[in-house]
């Protein structure tokens, strides 16, 4: 069956930044009694770190679904530092990237006649994003316009999400919508949300 997650993650905060507004939200999810102080790695596949805090007992109030007693909420995973997150399973690059100067869509995995990349173009994003994750900065040239666009600013296809904050909730039944928008107002930033597999 594998094990589901679902993931928040703050699009706007800095990489200086994150450490700091990560242990704000954990304050806060810890006084709200939706998680505790105490970790573990059990139920938690999160590549970027070993261990998430336990659930709290208050866990429920965070959730759409709470009767289904099918869900066992584990560890929640606080990931910090520049990365690209994948939600759903499988592939690593994301399907598609979209300029935010001239709205022209490059297509990296034509789903569903092809499952892998094309490589000629999704290097340059991949180039972009791993000089991002080392310097904070990182730019793509949109092949119509030619505009030299941050690589932070493309608008990449459904499951594919590059920040400096994360927060992944191993087990969780669905997360509900008034938690998403605590959640960002906590942050003060925007967010995205994920869910995967592992």
């Amino acid at each position: 069956m594998g094990d589901f997650f679902e993931r928040i993650i703050d699009i706007e905060v800095t990489a200086e930044a994150a450490g700091a507004l990560a242990d704000q939200a954990v304050d806060w999810m810890v006084a709200e009694g939706l998680i505790t102080r105490e970790t573990s790695s059990i139920g938690m596949y999160s590549l970027q770190v070993d261990k998430g805090y336990k659930p709290g007992p208050n866990w429920e109030q965070a959730c759409a679904d709470r009767e289904d007693p099918r869900w066992r909420p584990g560890p929640v995973a606080v990931i910090v530092g520049r990365d690209q997150h994948v939600g759903g399973q499988g592939s690593d690059e994301a399907d598609s990237a979209t300029c935010p100067r001239c709205d022209a869509r490059t297509v990296i995995i034509n789903y569903p006649e092809e499952w892998e990349p094309d490589e000629e173009a999704w290097q340059p994003f991949s180039d972009a994003i791993e000089s991002w994750k080392e310097t904070g900065e990182g730019s793509v040239t949109c092949p119509l316009c030619g505009a030299s666009v941050p690589v932070t600013e493309w608008r990449f296809g459904s499951g594919f999400t590059l920040g400096a904050l994360a927060f992944d909730f191993w087990g969780w039944p669905p997360l509900n919508t008034r938690f998403h928008a605590e959640m960002s107002a906590r942050l003060g930033h925007a967010i995205e949300t994920q869910t995967g597999k592992f």
